[in-house]
């Protein structure tokens, strides 16, 4: 029995359905543990990380081999492709059968994975159990600063973290999870896949993402979804044509949504429909999950809960002193530290002794506020989020929140630009609901300062047809700023 999936040999019913093709416990532990045999001296091995029940083969046998898996995003380009494989230096590549891989893999080793391998009487597990601290997934973060990093996660970082969340989200064996999201990535393939293995409970991919699928799977037993924002967003819009989406929602015994923050208005509107309200966690490449609203909490809107079990947190103002913890309007960085953390980031010392401050506290560059009750509020990234106006330290997550709440706004996103007199002035960048009569930026202006403050107001709005985004549903501001 390896000890981060405890269930694999214990479990009988369905593990793992993708589409119309699913693997009972038996059949992946076959599967994984014959494969398993081939990867124990194999190195690092990367990992084609398509939404298939290959993908999760593929992982579950490197980590049952004690071998680093490397998931890779099948949407990323030649050149960050070329980096990455450098970078980690895989021994070979794990695919599904018939898939065509880009030119930058050509010199990898392929091994196509076969669900149906029977692993026969061998021992599944690798020689002997590896040690907490050994690495289990090479994790490369999105390179918004420059070329991507690969986080080194432990094995005890996911145990840690999964373990956390059973405890946040009462999540049990009994527990079917439905979900689209991508498996190159923490969400996707950590809490999404690895998650329900670990509790011996079972996971649906959706494949794309659709309404339907939700509605489909919610509503033949599944009990928890996880999803982004844009995906809420959908389905907030989705809402008031489809009763079927809405009953199916009402079933659910968690709704989880990450990666970003989730819209107020969609909050509302979920929990006007469904009367259910979605709860929010927060969580990072190199950290996994740090805070969630617990399952016996109370969902609390543009909140990310308290830290989960073993997670410090502490926010920290410029000067690396520790915000006030009984003052709700005080702006801090967010540092964390606990088990959930990774090690380092592969090749780059100076990248990890810069990532740390004194006493093995993280700094996530993450800027929030905190609740007297010890909920977190994220208001944006230190880099890009936080705005210094007029002597002021702003957030732009606050004042995208409070444009969306206007009925002409459809998507939001704000930004800071030098302004001579002010430091930095308030720009907001608006998807308007409809293209022909788009609002005012003074209505917006006026719109904001009615629900925030005067100086949190826009001096500047800017109008497009759609807002930049990545994989994960979350806004590339940089694409906004060379724009």
């Amino acid at each position: 029995m390896d000890p981060l999936f405890p269930a694999l040999d214990a479990a009988h019913g369905e593990a793992l359905r993708f589409g119309d093709r699913s693997l009972t416990y038996p059949e992946l532990a076959s599967a994984a543990g014959s494969l398993a045999l081939r990867l124990r001296d194999a190195g690092r091995v990367a990992v084609w990380a398509t939404p298939s029940l290959e993908t999760a083969v593929g992982v579950v046998a490197a980590l049952l081999a004690g071998v680093p898996a490397v998931p890779l995003n099948p949407k990323s380009g030649d050149s960050e492709l070329t980096h990455i494989l450098r970078d980690s230096a895989p021994s070979l590549v794990l695919t599904e059968p018939g898939v065509q891989l880009p030119p930058a893999l050509a010199a990898l080793d392929r091994h196509d994975v076969d669900v149906r391998q029977d692993g026969g009487d061998h021992p599944k597990g690798p020689p002997g159990e590896p040690a907490p601290e050994s690495p289990a997934l090479i994790v490369y973060t999105s390179g918004t600063t420059g070329p991507p990093k690969g986080a080194v996660l432990p094995r005890r970082a996911i145990a840690a973290t999964l373990d956390a969340l059973e405890d946040a989200w009462q999540w049990t064996g009994d527990d079917v999870l439905v979900h689209g999201l991508p498996l190159f990535h923490v969400h996707g393939l950590i809490l999404g896949t690895l998650g329900p293995l670990r509790r011996g409970g079972s996971v649906r991919h959706l494949g794309r993402f659709g309404t339907e699928g939700v509605t489909r799977e919610l509503g033949s037993g599944a009990t928890m979804l996880f999803g982004v924002p844009t995906m809420y967003h959908r389905i907030a819009e989705a809402l008031p044509d489809d009763p079927e989406l809405a009953k199916a929602l009402a079933g659910a015994r968690l709704l989880v949504s990450g990666s970003a923050a989730l819209p107020v208005h969609d909050h509302e509107r979920i929990a006007a429909a469904t009367g259910r309200r979605v709860i929010e966690r927060y969580g990072m490449t190199e950290t996994l999950m740090n805070t969630s609203v617990r399952a016996d909490g109370e969902p609390r809107a543009g909140a990310v809960g308290v830290p989960l079990p073993g997670v410090e947190l502490r926010l920290v103002d410029e000067a690396g002193e520790e915000v006030a913890a009984d003052d709700p309007e005080a702006v801090g960085e967010i540092q964390v530290r606990g088990p959930n953390l990774f090690t380092e980031y592969l090749n780059r010392p100076d990248a990890t002794a810069r990532a740390f401050a004194p006493g093995g506290w993280f700094r996530t560059g993450d800027m929030a506020l905190r609740d007297p009750d010890g909920y977190v509020r994220i208001v944006g990234r230190k880099a890009t989020d936080l705005i210094k106006s007029g002597g002021y330290k702003i957030g732009a997550g606050e004042i995208e929140n409070a444009l969306l709440e206007h009925a002409g706004v459809r998507e939001a996103a704000v930004t800071g630009e030098p302004d001579p007199d002010l430091g930095e002035r308030i720009v907001a960048w608006v998807v308007p609901a409809d293209a022909d009569v788009p609002p005012s930026a003074a209505e917006l202006a006026d719109h904001v300062a009615a629900r925030l403050a005067p100086h949190k107001r826009p001096r500047v709005v800017r109008y497009l047809e759609s807002l930049p985004r990545n994989d994960m549903g979350k806004i590339i501001k940089r694409a906004l700023a060379e724009s």
